[in-house]
């Protein structure tokens, strides 16, 4: 799959990956939405740090806790939030649409 860049800022993602708790088990790479992650050597790198949404699905699903990152805190966040219909502060802006419906839209200023 070739990987499509998703970069929201740059050098603003709270991801962390520690190499030496890394048991190389693939699972990172195989939940991320972005494919920030991926397997190089045996182990889990971070191949596009920037592309990084803040969702959570690397951390949850490592076993070994080699990955942290603040969840909730990304435009992953404001995504879910605005679907469900959520107001407040987010780092997305929601549009309004011709049904009515709210919807999330990430553009420049926004993220």
């Amino acid at each position: 799959m070739q990987n499509t860049s998703f970069t929201y800022l740059k050098n603003v993602t709270t991801l962390e990956l520690n190499p030496k708790l890394c048991t190389g088990c693939g699972m990172c790479a195989m939940v991320c939405p972005h494919e920030v992650l991926a397997l190089a050597d045996g182990k889990a790198e971070i191949v596009s740090r920037d592309d990084c949404m803040e969702c959570g699905a690397c951390a949850q699903n490592c076993p070994t806790a080699a990955i942290t990152v603040d969840a909730g805190v990304g435009c992953a966040a404001a995504v879910i939030n605005s679907m469900l219909g959520r107001t407040g502060d987010s780092c997305c802006c929601v549009i309004e649409t011709d049904e009515k419906k709210a919807r999330p839209q990430c553009g420049p200023g926004c993220c």
